[in-house]
């Protein structure tokens, strides 16, 4: 287990520290000691998505090497450029299921409410980097129409909170926000997405923790780890903070070629985060969006690695494969893949 930090962090550390992250590419590689002659691509990717990464999370980088897995998942890179067949803005149809702005509802018995569209890191995979937040994100003069569809609904027994990332809400929209969901009588779930955990863990303060654990909701977390070099003492301690306030922490990763598509990678990640009381959730295929399809594997590929998790992870520890498909009530085992054409992924 990597050795406990005892910070304690202030209200103010993470909104410093989100204030400080590193926005330009060429301060970043040169940071890393890494050359700039990739800069100008990498200047024109920003422009489309830009970029935004937490110093902490920079420290965890090997430096001068251009292949590190966490670089990997935040450097705009030149292939974000080129236009790929079959990738889209919406790849899984999240506009065609919104009922108000910033409510989705897809599944059976759960709704997921867009809070906010900022976020602590600018992941290059993200299936939201092209999603129309101003328009669609649930800001807060859009809660009421969103409570209220939530409030009408009794078959509704679960709230997730997605984003952008539900944590960059000041404690007082939180508080607002937790407040009126735990006063409909129906919801018993609050799920939290988030990968402030991992890339922020100055912002798990002891009055977050308050507030989390103190809604009359049962209170889950999700948070977004992909590999093991993102799990340091900060980050270690902030989720044993955070399990041992009572709230369920399990991890979504996304499988990623060149960051963490090898059984070594997948099984140091889930064991590290077992560490520190995370269990596996998903792990999800890639959503085929614009500016993504570089860190596509292919078919054949994920179904042998699955496969060899199998057979080297404990049940407990084993995260579930799935891909998620647009118009669909539910995601796509992975065990079903073999289903879909010979193609590739869905």
């Amino acid at each position: 287990m990597i050795p406990r930090t005892a910070v304690t962090w202030q209200g103010s550390d993470w909104q410093n520290a989100l204030a400080t992250a590193i926005r330009h590419p060429q301060e970043l590689l040169e940071a890393l000691n890494l050359p700039l002659s990739a800069l100008p691509q990498t200047l024109a990717a920003a422009g489309d998505f830009s970029l935004r990464v937490p110093r902490d999370y920079v420290a965890r980088m090997k430096k001068g090497d251009p292949h590190d897995p966490l670089l990997l998942q935040v450097l705009p890179a030149a292939e974000e450029l080129t236009a790929t067949p079959g990738y889209s803005a919406d790849p899984v149809g999240e506009l065609a299921a919104m009922p108000v702005p910033g409510l989705l509802h897809k599944y059976a018995g759960r709704a997921l409410l867009i809070t906010t569209g900022a976020c602590a890191i600018h992941c290059r995979y993200c299936f939201r980097r092209q999603f129309p937040y101003a328009e669609a994100a649930a800001a807060r003069t859009h809660w009421a129409p969103a409570l209220a569809y939530l409030a009408a609904d009794s078959s509704i027994g679960e709230i997730i909170l997605s984003g952008g990332d539900p944590l960059l809400l000041t404690d007082q929209r939180l508080a607002e926000l937790l407040k009126n969901l735990a006063a409909i009588p129906h919801l018993q779930r609050l799920r939290i997405h988030s990968r402030v955990p991992v890339v922020l863990p100055e912002r798990i303060t002891a009055d977050l923790i308050k507030l989390l654990s103190g809604t009359r909701l049962r209170a889950i977390m999700i948070i977004h780890s992909n590999h093991a070099n993102e799990i340091n003492a900060p980050v270690g301690d902030a989720l044993i903070r955070l399990a041992q306030a009572g709230i369920t922490l399990m991890n979504q990763a996304v499988l990623l070629k060149g960051v963490n598509d090898t059984p070594e990678a997948q099984i140091k990640l889930h064991e590290t985060l077992f560490e520190y009381g995370v269990l596996p959730y998903y792990l999800h295929l890639l959503d085929k969006v614009h500016g993504a399809a570089h860190f596509q594997i292919d078919r054949q590929q994920a179904l042998d690695l699955y496969t060899q998790l199998r057979q080297q992870l404990p049940g407990y520890l084993l995260p579930r494969m799935v891909q998620e498909q647009a118009g669909l009530p539910y995601k796509v085992p992975g065990e079903h893949l073999e289903d879909f054409s010979a193609g590739g992924l869905m």
